[in-house]
């Protein structure tokens, strides 16, 4: 059976773009940036993305345009034999489904928010039952579980009718909508009264308050941001990889990706910290920003009904974009393991994903009595640790040390398939960096994210 093969480059970049654009820019990266103290953080985060992140996902993309598999069956195409490179593919594919146990639930929760602000239900609500709604969404299975199985089912829906006509198509207009209402939110944003307060702690690295926060700990928090943000390690830029020709060089590619990742989580913070700043709200106030502090504001201000819709809108769009990649990543996983059919991968996986998302919805109502990290701690944060601490910088590792190691891949391999094209190009300068130095920054990254979790 032939691969199948992305329509434009254009759509490639989306695709990606759109894997990594996610919960993690628009929702995560706002609220860290609050919590550490702004600007530097910023800073911060920009630098690690450009030493962190592009090579890693230059490694990802190359594994799977040279092996032209998903990432279940990438590295059988391209280890030496009696390697056991392999079975890292059937971690990534783990990876993927974990990451969607408790991914579904979360856009479910965009959907149910966008729902309650177009209908009203916040209009003239008091804070105080606006601080409430969240919970009580929470509170109620039903609600969560039909969200949840409307996300399955539109992620699933739009995969099952192939790579151009379904997903490649519906994200492209997805992603460029997103992109214009969150340049029309950041526009309204920037203009309220008071803004400018917001942008100055948003944009201007101030080092006392990085001080104050813990230098150590800002620096530690931004590198982890700008290797998650991308959602390396599980073959998730792979697949989109194998999608591909040789007409671009990989690094070139990984660039723009990066790019379009970072400037949508940069204007995430346009529209959220000048809103927070003129309404003397406090920017740290962590997860709940979005679903508490975030609808308040837009009952103050004009038209608040329509700019909390748009805002929710996108918010949905950032999450299905991921929900469509990794649905796709799955969905391919299955046909190269079993040589059925996409329709049929497509409804097996739907009844799984199902199956799988269940427990993080429970975990909040009729199963909150599991706290798997003590007190106040949910189903969910137990399998975004499993992904995010563990099977990301692990998986990334693995990557890293299979395109550069002699007992894998190897460099000469892995930079022959990744410079193939016009574009940017690996360098040969960056071969003891990406060999000696970057493994050890993922170790350190890895080993912070444990020790972060439990000491």
């Amino acid at each position: 059976m032939e691969r199948e093969k992305l329509g434009s480059r254009l759509g490639f970049i989306l695709l990606s773009a759109g894997c990594a654009i996610g919960i993690g820019n628009v929702w995560k990266f706002p609220y860290m940036t609050g919590q550490y103290g702004g600007g530097a953080f910023v800073l911060f985060y920009v630098f690690f993305l450009l030493v962190l992140g592009l090579p890693i996902m230059s490694m990802e993309f190359a594994v799977g345009r040279a092996s032209r598999k998903s990432p279940v069956k990438a590295y059988n195409a391209l280890e030496k034999p009696g390697q056991k490179w392999h079975l890292h593919g059937y971690a990534a594919l783990a990876g993927n489904y974990l990451l969607m146990m408790f991914y579904t639930t979360v856009a479910g929760w965009m959907l149910h928010y966008f729902y309650l602000t177009a209908t009203g239900k916040f209009t003239g609500a008091s804070p105080d039952a606006v601080a409430n709604t969240f919970g009580e969404m929470l509170s109620q299975p039903g609600v969560m579980t039909f969200w949840m199985i409307l996300v399955v089912v539109i992620g699933f829906g739009i995969c099952s009718f192939g790579l151009q006509k379904g997903l490649e198509r519906i994200t492209k207009v997805m992603m460029i909508a997103l992109l214009l209402i969150m340049i029309v939110l950041a526009v309204n944003s920037i203009t309220m009264n008071g803004a400018s307060e917001g942008l100055s702690f948003y944009l201007l690295p101030d080092f006392g308050k990085m001080k104050e926060v813990g230098i150590l700990t800002t620096i530690v928090g931004s590198m982890n941001q700008a290797f998650f943000t991308l959602s390396l390690g599980i073959g998730a830029m792979a697949i989109f990889g194998s999608y591909i020709g040789k007409e671009r060089a990989l690094f070139g590619e990984a660039v723009n990706v990066a790019i379009l990742d970072t400037f949508v989580a940069i204007v995430a913070g346009l529209i959220i910290f000048p809103a927070c700043f003129s309404f003397g709200v406090e920017a740290d106030s962590g997860p709940s920003l979005i679903f508490i502090t975030l609808p308040n504001i837009f009952n103050h201000i004009p038209l608040g009904r329509l700019w909390g819709s748009l805002f929710f809108v996108f918010m949905s769009f950032a999450a299905f974009s991921t929900v469509l990649a990794v649905f796709e990543n799955i969905i391919s996983c299955g046909m190269d393991l079993t040589g059925c059919s996409r329709r049929k991968s497509a409804f097996v996986n739907l009844v799984l994903m199902f199956l799988l998302s269940l427990p993080c919805v429970l975990g909040y109502n009729l199963w909150s009595s599991i706290t798997p990290f003590g007190a106040n701690s949910t189903i969910m944060d137990l399998e975004d640790f499993l992904v995010s601490n563990i099977l990301l910088p692990l998986g990334s590792l693995v990557y890293l040390l299979f395109c550069v190691s002699r007992y894998g891949w190897g460099w000469e391999n892995f930079t022959k398939e990744a410079n193939t094209g016009k574009g940017l190009k690996i360098a040969s300068w960056m071969r003891f960096y990406l060999t000696y130095i970057l493994p050890f920054i993922v170790i350190i990254i890895f080993v912070l994210g444990i020790k972060d979790k439990f000491f």
